[in-house]
């Protein structure tokens, strides 16, 4: 007992110096072991074989011998490409982050009696936010004597969510805190649809910008091969002389 307390201990100081425990498997000549459960390439089992036995076959298979399931008895090999294997699962987990969707919560800062201008402006902020799948914080801010008039904040808040109700909805009613009025809005899309369609949208457009370009391509080139018409050659009028000319004489 007193033992196998001094090893741990030995190993939580050898971490917190720095070290770290490898998560990858063992593989090939670090499998430590007499026999193991082997698993072919195409996922057939082999059976239990031992660990030499195991090792010819992955250098005539041109594999690595892998250990899948070290706590098993005995533990499962397979038969693999690890270099392979290792890019595989590394593109799965990038793909992965690319695909995941982080909330985000946007703010939004109006003042009780905002210009119409300025409240179209902040709306279409909204908006954006709403489409992009991120919550919108509304903060009303009331400044001086306005403070004695909370109602004016509150109708602008319901005024903007019912404005925009097609895109979210009211995650969080309206709440006074100290000099401000918060209120939260949620989008119907999740962040991930609102991330597709986005994607979906830019290829459009890059398609479309191809197509163009390849368009006008194939008409210069047709502008360049059509061919040049020349004109008919005609043969010049001669000018005659009139028949009541005087002719000259030479030797006058």
């Amino acid at each position: 007992m007193n033992r196998r307390c001094a090893s741990v201990r030995q190993a939580v100081a050898w971490c917190y110096r720095g070290g770290s425990i490898s998560a990858e498997p063992r593989i090939n000549d670090r499998i430590r072991v007499p026999e193991v459960r082997l698993v072919g390439p195409s996922g057939e089992q082999v059976g239990i074989v031992p660990l030499a036995k195991a090792l010819e076959l992955a250098q005539e298979y041109d594999l690595d011998l892998v250990e899948v399931a070290a706590n098993a008895r005995p533990p499962v090999c397979k038969l693999m490409d690890y270099g392979k294997f290792k890019y595989e699962s590394a593109m799965k987990a990038r793909e992965a982050r690319k695909n995941q969707a982080h909330t985000v919560i946007k703010e939004m800062k109006l003042r009780p009696k905002i210009d119409p201008h300025d409240y179209d402006t902040k709306k279409g902020h909204v908006v954006r936010f709403l489409k992009q799948g991120d919550k919108v914080k509304i903060t009303i801010m009331f400044r001086g004597r306005e403070q004695s008039r909370p109602e004016l904040g509150f109708r602008l808040l319901q005024r903007l969510a019912s404005d925009v109700e097609e895109l979210g909805f009211i995650e969080s009613n309206p709440k006074q805190d100290g000099r401000n009025m918060i209120m939260v809005l949620g989008p119907h899309k999740k962040k991930t649809e609102a991330m597709a369609e986005a994607r979906e949208a830019q290829a459009a457009r890059k398609a479309e910008r191809q197509g163009v370009a390849s368009d006008e391509a194939a008409d210069e080139v047709e502008t360049s091969e059509a061919p040049v018409e020349e004109a008919p050659a005609t043969d010049a009028p001669v000018a005659e002389a009139p028949a009541d000319a005087p002719v000259e004489n030479p030797e006058a």
